[in-house]
Order: C-alpha cells, then structure tokens, then sequence
C-alpha cells in the first residue's frame, strides 16, 4: 500500500527575519494545506531548505509537523544526505517521531555509483522499519537513479516502496513504470507533468505548486482517479504558466515569493539563495493573477 496517493505538498520553511525557524507561521501553513485537501506533507524537502538547516533544526522542524498534523494525514520526512551514516541518523530519528515514511535524496556533489546508490540505500533503510520514497533529481545532485537500478532497490529492499522521479525525462520515467510493473510507487517530482506520470500509473505528484495551490494540485489527482481524464488534464494544462513561473529561479525562491504576495508572510531565504529577482516577480504576479490566486 502506497504512504499516500494524490498531491503531497514539498512545504517550505518560514522563516523569521533573524533567520530562525518561524514555527508560527508554519503551522499556518500545514492548517492551510489541510484545510485544502492536500493529501500528505512533505517536510524538510528541497522546496523546505534543508541543506541550510541545522542537524537540531530539521529535526525539530519534523517533530513539529508530526505534532501539528496528529494523524490527519500522512508526513514523509526528508532525511537524505550524501553521507549515509548522516542520512541514517536522521532517518532513525524522524522515526522517532511518528513520522509515516521517509524521502531520501541521491548522494549530491560526492555522488555514486549504482552499485553505490543501491548500498547507499539500503543501508539506510535497513536503519528504520519506516516506508522509503527515493528522491531522483539529477539537476540538483548530479546523480541519476537509472530504471533498472530503482526496481533493483524497491525489489530486494522491502521498506523501500517508491521514487520521487524528478528528473523530467518522460522517457525515463516510462521505462521506469514499464521495468517495475506496479512494484514502484511512481510519484511526479515536476509539477508540470504530473498528469502524463498519473497516465503512467502513477500515484500522485510531491509538488512545489501544492504551497500556493494545494487545492488546485490536489484536484489533478483526484480527478484522474475519479475517472475523469479531462478534467485532470484541464487542470494540469491551466498550471502550466504558474508552473513555469515558480521555477523560473531556483526552487524555492520563487514559491516563496509566491507565498508572500498571497500574505502567507513565510520570510525570506537562507544564503546562498536570495530573493527573486524583481523582473522574475512580475512574471510570477502575473502568472498567479491568470491561475485566480491573487
């Protein structure tokens, strides 16, 4: 059984002008992602920062969520590193918390090798009783989770279930999903193809789009499911221009941005990101007043 089906939010952290936690304003984030609909809570991802925070901090931050969303619905931790004794600590950890599954990220800048990807893993997974997502986005790590090396993992490792296919190789992912033959949990790492990986077999997306349209997300899944092929491809090609615009810098920059101009008040960035540029904010102001969010 998949840890969740349909659009799980990468939420972001808020921050306070000092630059600490704003725990806060976080929590009024996960009510406004529930209230929404959105079906799971991706803490302490990419789109959350968690390259900046601290060991005590992004372990703090997913005791927090765990807390505030008490069983709602489900949390899936980030606890990935490019050390593997690091990303068994923080997995075994979050575990501790109460935590319904864990995203792992590919070793970044060190890398691996598959056979390294494959021990990498599975040592960490051997650490915890948890459900592990892979998290395969080579633009980021310079590291890609080949097809072959995926359904390898989710097969002889028995908590590993899923991957985060992130990618944004449709070719890829298709033979991803025609390799694994349902013994993979596909979820769309790209919100602007979530529709063609639902098509795939797909469970669902684990979406930056979700922080500023979590009902909206959450409704291309749903629809698919329901049946209703149209209107979840309708919905995906109306995302389109806002999809765009909330990458046009560097993830989370712009879903940041995005999150201010909406009155969300989630605080400004950790260095080495910086604010969006001010051009690239009209392109996203637009985007969002077109999509019916500001």
């Amino acid at each position: 059984m998949a840890i969740f089906e349909g659009a799980g939010v990468a939420i972001v952290t808020p921050f306070h002008k000092d630059g600490s936690v704003n725990y806060e304003k976080f929590a009024e984030l996960i009510e406004f992602q529930i209230e929404n609909g959105t079906d799971a809570i991706i803490v302490c991802g990419t789109t959350g920062e968690a390259s900046t925070l601290t060991h005590e901090e992004h372990l703090d931050v997913i005791k927090y969520c765990v807390e505030t969303v008490n069983g709602r619905i489900p949390v899936v931790a980030g606890t990935g590193s490019n050390c593997t004794e690091t990303a068994v600590y923080l997995s075994t950890e979050a575990e501790k918390f109460g935590v319904d599954g864990l995203l792992l990220v590919t070793p970044y800048y060190n890398k691996a090798t598959q056979k390294g990807l494959f021990e990498h893993f599975k040592q960490v997974a051997d650490s915890v009783k948890l459900p592990i997502i892979l998290y395969n986005v080579p633009g980021r790590t310079g590291c890609n989770i080949l097809p072959q090396t995926a359904v390898r993992i989710c097969s002889e490792v028995s908590n590993v279930v899923g991957i985060k296919e992130a990618s944004g190789n449709i070719s890829q992912v298709t033979k991803l999903a025609a390799l694994a033959q349902g013994k993979v949990d596909i979820y769309s790492g790209n919100d602007d193809i979530i529709f063609p990986l639902l098509a795939l077999g797909g469970k669902g997306v684990i979406s930056v789009l979700s922080n500023v349209a979590p009902r909206e997300t959450h409704e291309i899944c749903a629809k698919y499911f329901a049946g209703d092929i149209e209107g979840s491809r309708n919905e995906q090609l109306r995302a389109i221009e806002l999809c765009d615009a909330l990458f046009c810098e560097v993830n989370p920059i712009p879903v940041k941005a995005g999150l201010n101009l909406m009155g969300k008040d989630v605080g400004s960035l950790r260095r080495p990101l910086t604010d969006m540029e001010d051009a690239n904010v009209e392109i996203l102001k637009k985007a969002m007043k077109n999509y019916g969010i500001v």
